[in-house]
C-alpha cells in the first residue's frame, strides 16, 4: 500500500491498531452508523476518505459510496484497499471546497474528522449541501473542542505537529450554525468519546459512553452533526 510505511495512512494504520484506538474506532463507527440509518441503494459521498476504512465499511452496507480526497497518495491507498477487499467503492481526487459532482446527486454527503483540516470548511458544508438530493441527509462527524484529546493535541501542535498545528476544533453550537448557514435543518448532534486518551479508560470507560453521549456534548472528542436538505430548496 502506498504510504502505509509512513505518512498520514502508516498513522491511520498505527492508530486503528492500538487498543485505545480500537474501541474509539469502534464507538465512532457505531454513532455515525446508527444516525445514518439504512444504508442499502443509497449514493452515498465521504468527503475526506482517507484510506477508505469508513468508506468500504459503507459500501458492504450496502450504500453506493463515493469516495472523495485531496491527498493523491490517499486516494490511491483507498482505490488498493477497495480492491483488496473487494467492495464496490468508486474514489476520486477532489477538494471539498469545490466537489466535482452535479447539484442534487448524493442521498447522503459525510465528513468525518476532515473540515477540521480544510481550509474552508463553510464552503466545503456548502458545496456538500449543494450536491445533496432534496430530502437527503448529511452528516458531519468533527473533533470536539473541550476535550482532553482536544487539549493533548493543542499541546502536540505548539510543539511543532504540522497536522495538529493546523486543525481546527469545533463545539456543537459552531457545528450547527455552520450547517444551518448551508441552508440545512439540524436534526440531531451526538457526542461520543468521553474518555481520556489513553487505553485503559478507554477499555473502563467505553460501555458508559453512549450514556454520555445522550446526555450532553461536552467533553466529547467525537461530535456528530446530521441535518437535512429541505424537499423545497434553493441550495
Amino acid at each position: 500500500m502506498v504510504g502505509s510505511e509512513n505518512g498520514l495512512t502508516g498513522s491511520y494504520i498505527r492508530w486503528r491498531s492500538s487498543r485505545h484506538g480500537a474501541i474509539t474506532v469502534r464507538l465512532e463507527q457505531a454513532l455515525l452508523l446508527e444516525l445514518l440509518g439504512p444504508l442499502t441503494g443509497r449514493m452515498l459521498l465521504d468527503v475526506g476518505c482517507g484510506d477508505g476504512a469508513l468508506a468500504a465499511v459503507l459500501a458492504r452496507g450496502g450504500a453506493r459510496v463515493t469516495g472523495l480526497d485531496a491527498d493523491p497518495a490517499m486516494v490511491v491507498a483507498a482505490r488498493q484497499r477497495a480492491k483488496r477487499e473487494a467492495v464496490p467503492l468508486t474514489v476520486v481526487e477532489g477538494k471539498g471546497e469545490a466537489l466535482p459532482f452535479h447539484p442534487d446527486t448524493f442521498d447522503v454527503t459525510l465528513a468525518v474528522t476532515s473540515l477540521c483540516f480544510t481550509r474552508d470548511a463553510t464552503q466545503a458544508i456548502a458545496e456538500m449541501a449543494r450536491v445533496l438530493k432534496p430530502d437527503g441527509r448529511l452528516l458531519i462527524g468533527e473533533l470536539g473542542r473541550w476535550s482532553l484529546w482536544s487539549l493533548q493535541r493543542r499541546v502536540r501542535g505548539w510543539l511543532g505537529s504540522p497536522t495538529w498545528r493546523a486543525a481546527t476544533f469545533r463545539t456543537a453550537a459552531e457545528l450547527r450554525s455552520s450547517v444551518e448557514a448551508a441552508g440545512l435543518e439540524v436534526t440531531t448532534i451526538h457526542g461520543a468519546v468521553y474518555y481520556p486518551p489513553f487505553a485503559l479508560a478507554a477499555e473502563l470507560l467505553a460501555p458508559v459512553d453512549g450514556w454520555f453521549g445522550r446526555a450532553t456534548t461536552f467533553g466529547a472528542a467525537f461530535i456528530v452533526a446530521a441535518a437535512k436538505k429541505p424537499l423545497a430548496s434553493n441550495v
